[in-house]
Formats: C-alpha cells, sequence, structure tokens
C-alpha cells in the first residue's frame, strides 16, 4: 500500500523547535522527491521544502531558509523529515507531507499526499 504518514506536530512558543516526520509506506518513494507543503484556512497550500531522491539536492521557500531543515532516510522505512527552529507564529499551519517525480513548488503537481499535521505556535 503506498500511502505517506505525518507525525511530530503539536503547539510550541515562539522560538521553539519542531520535528515532523513523514513515513512512506511503498518503495517506490525511494525514487521520489518528496517535499513539505503548509496550509491555512482560506489560503493556498504552499510550499515549504523538498528533497531529492538520494538527499542531495533540497530546497527551501524563502520564508524558512536558515530556520527549517528537510532531511530523509532510505533504509528499510522511508522517512522524511523537518526540523523546524526558531519558530514564528505565522508557521501555524497544517503541514503535509508529499512526493512527486521531480522537484517542484507546485501543490498541484504532487502525486501523492499525507493527510496533514497541525503546528501551532503561539507568541
Amino acid at each position: 500500500q503506498v500511502q505517506l504518514v505525518e507525525s511530530g506536530g503539536g503547539s510550541v512558543q515562539a522560538g521553539g523547535s519542531l520535528r515532523l516526520s513523514c513515513a512512506a509506506s511503498g518503495r517506490i518513494f525511494s525514487r521520489y522527491w518528496m517535499g513539505w507543503f503548509r496550509q491555512v484556512p482560506g489560503k493556498e497550500r504552499e510550499f515549504v521544502a523538498a528533497i531529492s531522491w538520494n538527499g542531495g539536492n533540497r530546497n527551501y521557500a524563502d520564508s524558512v531558509k536558515g530556520r527549517f531543515t528537510m532531511s530523509r532516510d532510505n533504509a528499510a522505512k522511508i522517512t522524511v523529515f523537518l526540523q523546524m527552529n526558531s519558530l514564528k507564529p505565522e508557521d501555524t499551519a497544517v503541514y503535509y507531507c508529499a512526493a512527486s517525480g521531480a522537484f517542484t513548488r507546485d501543490p498541484r503537481d504532487n502525486d501523492y499526499w499525507g493527510q496533514g499535521t497541525q503546528v501551532t505556535v503561539s507568541s
């Protein structure tokens, strides 16, 4: 079964840190770019970060560059992580894990999605 499952969301004060995880079921993801997107009510889903299939290339939105770090583990079970430091209230959103065949910042170009995990940052 091909599936993406996020975990690690929660509530934190501004300046704090959270680490999101996305467990990918299905070896097809070993050759996929993996991405993190986020969405707040009433707004479009936006790109946060992406990592290539072997972890050699990473790309970040300007709003999170220097604060967020994406990584992946292609061992027995494929898992991607998003380490979020120096969190700001404007980082509050539902965060989604996604998979695509090539690098993209466009949510519409992703083939698979997780169910999302809520991140809330209070001031």
